[in-house]
């Protein structure tokens, strides 16, 4: 896959994604296959890298994975200062069921996935609202 249309298939993503209202970003077919290419494409050059080398190969593959979800979530430091500020900000109340947030085990949840972690985005709950509010949405 050249880099064109790695370009390509990123602008048209972003794009169709500014005109549809929906949390989550799902793929198009084609979308897809382009995505797959590229993934298959990232599978090469790491096999590549690595020379036969197993252990080289799973740091790699770690490395690049653990960078791509900082690209999603940011980095955890970042995600447990914002953590401090919605506690505060909260007054240490779960939002949905007004009940007092526990000290650990709270669920930093964004409302709108896509947007990420910000402080507009946002709010702290406690986890047996959380797993509530994830089984009615049936992700649990």
């Amino acid at each position: 896959m050249s880099m064109e249309s790695v370009l390509s298939f990123m602008e048209v993503s972003g794009g169709e994604a500014k005109n549809r209202r929906m949390a989550n970003r799902n793929l198009s077919p084609s979308e897809l296959v382009t995505a797959n290419e590229l993934l298959a494409e990232i599978r090469k050059q790491l096999d590549q890298l690595s020379r036969g080398d197993e252990t080289l190969l799973w740091a790699l593959r770690r490395k690049v994975f653990k960078e791509l979800t900082y690209d999603e979530r940011g980095k955890p430091m970042k995600r447990r200062k914002l953590k401090g500020a919605k506690r505060k900000s909260q007054c240490g109340i779960c939002p949905t069921c007004s009940e007092p947030l526990p000290e650990k085990y709270c669920v930093l949840d964004r409302i709108e996935a896509m947007k990420g972690y910000t402080p507009e985005n946002t709010r702290l709950l406690c986890k047996k609202c959380d797993t509530r509010l994830q089984t009615e949405k049936g992700y649990k």
